[in-house]
């Protein structure tokens, strides 16, 4: 029995990597524009109800919800060619239609302004699901609606779906002094940060910088257009999602792949990495794609789409998401190879093993190679990217930057104590991260028996 999964898209990047999201998943399941399956389609060894729902008509609209603070996004979604895909009762724009101002504390507030309808909008999607076994959140961290309001909207899905799992695609912002798309996007970050350690059960990290190098690298675009990326980031989330809508033996529910890449609570970060990635046809005409040239190439760190090196660090877990024809067999001689090799480091406490799901490519979408394939990984050099967050955090507020536009808002109106409260946050996820790659971490963070001077002291 299907278990059905709601997607909110918040803010504008939210939206249009969600508007990618959704092109992409018609195009697997041979549904067109207008929401109607096409004749061809009709095989009907795919999971379509997971994402999508049926209309009266039986024509199929996606179970997402759309919401914005600006109309320009949503607008330019309900005038494209796929506006009658779309549910209108699902976007939200505010009626003041200003934004946030890249102001995570503006979009916080404006979320709790709007509170009743926004939890409105997701009750009735909920109550129209027969067994909903989760949400996706889609936004960015670094501006203000997708950071704000969608943290706002992270608090409440835990108070209101309690027993709910909640797995969010996050776009990191550009990590480069020079290159930064928002000024305060580290205050936008860190805030954001705390929500997503507290509230989510798996991220998913999106970074921009990454993403950049690898549509330079490996695409071949000098300059990659935004479309670009979340074509990237679109082409990850349909990967990722795909033993749930073709379901095999193993990984098809969100459960299942959460549970296999995340042991313990906090470490919940997961970096993604695919391959072959290329639009260019005489690199696909030279290339044999097989099994263990997928699994090889996606520990490649050029691969990866977060932008610290996991040549430091280890392993906590990975899942590789194979899709194509492929033999079993093959799969169980590529991982004793990458065995053989050490290719992968794993980290010294738990089992040192690569998952792998099989996966049915969709029959109705032409691929230039045989095997495709996506990684799931949970690497503890992700710390180093939350780490980098935190000085460059530090480094504005020394100077109280920027500062007087969150004290406007309710939330700082009287002191900066949230501020604190989410940089700790951050900084003891970093120094997990950072013990987690020790073998005595199991006792990590715990009181250890107490000493001579009858203080209790904390393992670490």
């Amino acid at each position: 029995m299907p278990r059905e999964i709601i997607t909110l898209q918040v803010g504008q990047c939210g939206n249009q990597i969600g508007m990618e999201f959704w092109k992409q998943l018609c195009a697997e399941h041979g549904i067109s524009a207008d929401g109607i399956v096409q004749d061809f389609a009709t095989s009907g060894h795919d999971r379509k109800d997971v994402f999508f729902y049926q209309a009266d008509d039986e024509h199929y609209i996606p179970r997402a919800l759309l919401m914005d603070l600006e109309p320009r996004v949503i607008n330019a979604i309900s005038t494209s060619g796929f506006r009658n895909l779309y549910n209108p009762e699902n976007f939200f724009v505010s009626k003041e239609g200003g934004g946030a101002g890249n102001n995570w504390a503006s979009g916080y507030n404006q979320g709790e302004q709007h509170h009743d309808q926004l939890m409105e909008m997701i009750d009735r999607e909920a109550d129209g699901s027969d067994s909903l076994e989760g949400f996706v959140l889609c936004h960015s961290i670094a501006g203000g609606t997708g950071s704000g309001m969608g943290s706002y909207l992270l608090e409440n899905l835990n108070d209101h779906f309690p027993k709910k799992l909640v797995q969010t695609y996050s776009v990191f912002p550009n990590q480069s002094d020079f290159q930064s798309d928002v000024v305060v996007q580290p205050y936008n970050s860190l805030l954001t940060m705390k929500r997503l350690v507290l509230n989510a059960d798996s991220v998913v990290v999106l970074d921009n910088t990454a993403l950049n190098r690898i549509a330079v690298e490996r695409l071949r675009v000098e300059n990659p257009t935004v479309s670009q990326l979340n074509s990237l980031v679109s082409t990850v989330m349909a990967a990722s999602t795909t033993t749930l809508r073709y379901p095999g033996y193993m990984n098809n529910d969100l459960i299942g792949l959460v549970a296999s890449l995340i042991p313990t609570p906090r470490c919940h970060f997961l970096m993604t990495g695919y391959t072959p990635l290329t639009i260019d046809a005489q690199v696909s005409a030279v290339r044999k794609t097989t099994v263990l040239d997928v699994m090889r190439r996606l520990l490649q760190p050029k691969n990866i789409m977060v932008s610290t090196s996991t040549k430091t660090g280890c392993y906590i877990s990975i899942l590789n998401i194979i899709q194509g024809d492929v033999d079993p067999t093959q799969v169980h001689k590529s991982l004793q190879r990458i065995r053989e090799r050490k290719l992968a480091r794993f980290i010294p406490w738990g089992p040192a093993s690569i998952q792998v799901a099989l996966s049915r490519k969709s029959p109705y979408v032409e691929t230039a190679h045989k095997v495709n394939g996506l990684m799931l990984a949970n690497h503890t050099s992700i710390g180093a990217l939350f780490h980098k967050l935190l000085l460059q955090y530090d480094r504005l507020k020394k100077h109280g930057a920027f500062i007087e536009n969150y004290k406007k808002e309710p939330m700082f109106a009287e002191n900066l104590d949230e501020f604190d409260s989410a940089r700790e946050v951050v900084q003891n996820l970093v120094d997990e991260y950072k013990a987690s790659e020790r073998a005595d971490y199991a006792t990590w963070g715990q009181p250890s028996l107490q000493d001579s001077t009858g203080d209790v002291r904390m393992a670490n």
